[in-house]
């Protein structure tokens, strides 16, 4: 009888791979306060860095003067624009193909522009310093809505490119606008929306909001003048693309600049672009011969550092009678603040906004997207999206919504008749993609019946009765959202940054004894690539998880890779460990089928082992395998056990969920409490339950806040009002609901593993949830549209122009 130890169940289960709810092996040292991030980093003789900010939005810089920091105690240097203007360090380029100011040049288009660089002995030295250096100003008009930035008699902005009318992605038709972005069929969406039964409209604005993660961004910069090599240590989401850049701008060959990304508190898109912080570092490092730290404040961070949205949507969706949506027409005007630096795809200046017909079959549709130049900071990152997605599914969501009002029709039953059948897939989309997978139709039934969608309307009727009759204050609204996302960025033929293809890769060295080491592309800022990037290799070679470790973040060590964000690790950099992977896989059947003495083709893998078929009981596991690699001399094949991937996906990957919202609405105080929040989410193959559901919750809670309060708001002289945690929402535990989370599989055909990723969805489909739910509410009393952020005080205000409060 087989040893029980030793069944298929038992060896599967000790592997802890793809499926298993294994707990994050992070977590240790996290848990114990023995993270390792850029703040901790101490070296001997180390100075610090601080930024002069303007307090203007838009000005002249007449003059700087530094004679009275310089003579204070302990400062080191003060940099200027002036300073690294012969070192052509005094504008950089962005990763959207426009330039930047390192610091002022001329003149300051934002609140909290970088304008000179203290370096001093402590970091203390250097915050007084920076209040010794004297900047005269000369007031500029300033311009913070796009809409005004357009007009004939707008004051010109970016004065370095004035008159210039061809931009990094074609001709500029104002001196304030960076592209136009075009796709799909303009006319013959036009002439859908001329014929159809009913034509739904809506401007609908996605506000600027910001990550705020937890540790704000530095770096430290250090130049060993001996042997000529520049070591930075930051906060990079993409370590590998910030070396490029690094070496493009300074001069310095790549291969004496090592990059290296330690624990990192949060990324969400704000730690992908490049700042001025490390320009200045690196240059502070090279003069003065020492490390240079700069760490930014909490209030620098949300004034200076990536945006995120600020998109204003001007929608048309055509419908028949029964509901049928004939066509889709969208126009964004998108404010991108004081330089294009944003995060984007070179293809795509407007990031994959075309995804903006979401889980819909949509005949034809048309999208247009201009970009323009204001007097806020630049940037826009996706925050917890791939490239602009919430706000495609922001809209698509908002304006189904619309026509449901338009055709007094159920939204639910609305998005029934109008999702992509599960026969369609592959779909072609009428804006350019192709989404690879879905069963929209079984999600959407799951989700009305796990929250009794039919009760949930009738208890709603009841309220607005009650309410009505003055029984009660409080109003009742369901919040409902089916999003696609679209992730995996991406195919090299698609998507590049910088000039950069967007593969991802992974290095696995198998040693003798039967432990191994991944080596990877990505970085890790909370996702716990260390633990499921590890069950991957475990299901994939038969070694267990507990024996793997994963490295990642350091250029010296890791196979180049584009980094992590837009939920690419597992689509991309998950599918070149698993690629990795089943080439080890393929030279231990060799080695096994040598010491086995059958041929090749006669043995299987099965679990953690190679079994001569039809005589299981003959065989070699993957640990007696590797020793073999290392010690036995095979003809035909080279000693040891390793391989590398580089891994460009043939395609996106396109994730879907279902979310249900229920939410109280307080009329006299503009309260949203949220009830309950259902949300299944389809992510493809699960690799690990317990990270998805973490996952979820985390991307929700953002999308609460996103929704409910989260801003970055400017008055009209440019000022920041929300500028610190006092006026920035980020929600505790007391605003936080409870979250149902579920699922369905619908594992990607042309991923090596079929995952698809979900570390975004919540966010994005969480968000239009969230806001539906307060929109709904209202409803029944002529509401078809508010802008977020839906704080009290705009809730109430809503509430008031309806009349609700008399």
């Amino acid at each position: 009888m087989k040893d029980a130890v030793d069944t298929p169940e038992t060896r599967s289960a000790s592997l802890k791979g793809m499926g298993c709810a294994r707990k994050r092996v992070e977590d240790v040292r996290f848990t114990q306060g023995k993270g390792n991030y850029v703040d901790d980093i101490q070296l001997d003789g180390m100075l610090f860095g601080d930024f002069v900010r303007s307090p203007y939005a838009h000005a002249r810089v007449v003059s700087i003067n530094a004679e009275a920091a310089l003579a204070l105690p302990g400062v080191v240097a003060v940099l200027t624009a002036a300073d690294l203007a012969p070192l052509g360090l005094h504008w950089m380029p962005t990763l959207a193909g426009d330039k930047q100011m390192v610091l002022a040049d001329g003149k300051v288009l934002f609140q909290g522009q970088e304008v000179a660089y203290v370096i001093a002995e402590d970091r203390y030295i250097a915050a007084d310093a920076v209040e010794l250096v004297e900047v005269e100003y000369e007031e500029l008009p300033v311009v913070v809505d796009p809409f005004k930035a357009l007009e004939p008699d707008a004051p010109v902005l970016r004065e370095d490119i004035a008159g210039n009318m061809e931009g990094a992605h074609g001709p500029r038709k104002h001196n304030n606008h960076i592209f136009t972005w075009e796709q799909g069929d303009k006319d013959a969406t036009e002439a859908v929306l001329a014929e159809a039964d009913v034509v739904a409209e809506e401007m609908i604005y996605y506000h600027r909001t910001h990550p705020c993660p937890l540790e704000t961004c530095g770096c430290v910069a250090s130049m060993d003048k001996v042997t000529g090599k520049l070591t930075l240590w930051g906060t990079f989401q993409a370590p590998h693309a910030v070396r490029t850049v690094a070496a493009l701008i300074s001069g310095i060959a790549e291969h004496n600049i090592r990059v290296i990304s330690p624990d990192i508190g949060g990324g969400f898109g704000n730690k992908v672009g490049v700042y001025p912080g490390y320009v200045c570092s690196i240059v502070g490092s090279i003069v003065t011969g020492k490390p240079v730290k700069w760490i930014e404040d909490r209030m620098e961070n949300l004034m200076s550092t990536a945006f995120a949205r600020d998109y204003w949507m001007q929608g048309k969706i055509a419908a028949t009678k029964e509901g049928k949506i004939t066509g889709l027409w969208c126009h964004t005007t998108a404010d991108h603040g004081g330089f294009d630096a944003c995060a984007d795809p070179t293809k795509f200046p407007a990031g994959f906004m075309n995804i903006c017909t979401g889980s819909y079959d949509i005949p034809v549709a048309y999208l247009a997207v201009d970009g323009v130049y204001t007097n806020k900071a630049p940037g826009g990152v996706a925050y917890r999206c791939s490239f602009r997605v919430t706000e495609a599914a922001y809209f698509i969501e908002r304006m189904i919504e619309v026509l449901a009002i338009k055709l007094n029709m159920d939204a639910a039953e609305l998005r029934r008749i109008n999702f992509i059948r599960a026969d369609q897939f592959p779909y072609q989309s009428a804006l350019g993609w192709e989404y690879d997978s879905g069963d929209y139709h079984t999600a959407w039934d799951k989700a009305l019946k796990a929250v009794d969608y039919e009760g949930l309307r009738a208890e709603q009727a009841q309220r607005v009765e009650e309410f009505k009759a003055g029984k009660t204050r409080k109003l009742m609204g369901i919040g409902l959202t089916h999003f696609t996302e679209i992730v995996g960025a991406g195919p090299v033929k698609n998507c590049d940054i910088l000039g950069l293809g967007m593969f991802d890769s992974c290095e696995i060295r198998i040693h003798p004894t039967g432990s191994a080491i991944a080596r990877l592309g990505t970085i890790s800022q909370g996702q716990g690539h260390a633990t499921t990037f590890a069950q991957i290799i475990a299901s994939e070679i038969g070694i267990p998880a507990d024996d793997i470790t994963l490295e990642e973040g350091d250029t010296d060590t890791a196979p180049y890779g584009l980094g992590t964000y837009g939920s690419r690790s597992t689509p991309v950099a998950g599918a070149a460990t698993a690629m990795a992977a089943r080439k080890i896989r393929a030279k231990a059947q060799m080695i096994a089928a040598y010491l086995l003495e059958v041929h090749d083709d006669d043995v299987e893998f099965d679990i953690d082992r190679f079994v001569v078929k039809g005589a299981p009981e003959r065989f070699k596991t993957m640990k007696e395998i590797a020793f073999a690699a290392y010690n036995q001399a095979i003809p035909g094949l080279e000693p040891g056990l390793e391989a590398v991937s580089y891994y460009d996906p043939p395609n996106m990957t396109y994730p879907f969920g279902a979310y249900i919202c229920v939410a109280d609405v307080d009329v006299d105080t503009g309260e949203v409490g949220i009830r309950s929040f259902y949300a299944l989410d389809d992510c493809g193959t699960r690799i690990n339950p317990m990270i998805i559901e973490g996952q979820v919750h985390g991307g929700l809670t953002e999308a609460l806040a996103i929704a409910l309060g989260q801003e970055i708001a400017y008055d009209d002289m440019g000022n920041v009002k929300t500028g610190t945690l006092m006026d920035f929402f980020l929600p505790t535990a007391w605003e936080t609901p409870n979250y149902t989370t579920d699922h369905t599989v619908t594992p990607s055909p042309h991923h090596p593993i079929g995952a698809k990723g979900v570390g975004e969805s919540p966010n994005v489909g969480g968000v239009p949830a969230f806001s539906n739910a307060v929109h709904d509410a209202f409803r029944p009393f002529g509401l078809t549209q508010s802008h977020m952020p839906h704080d009290h005080w705009r809730v109430w205000q809503t509430a008031n122009k309806l009349g609700l409060h008399g």
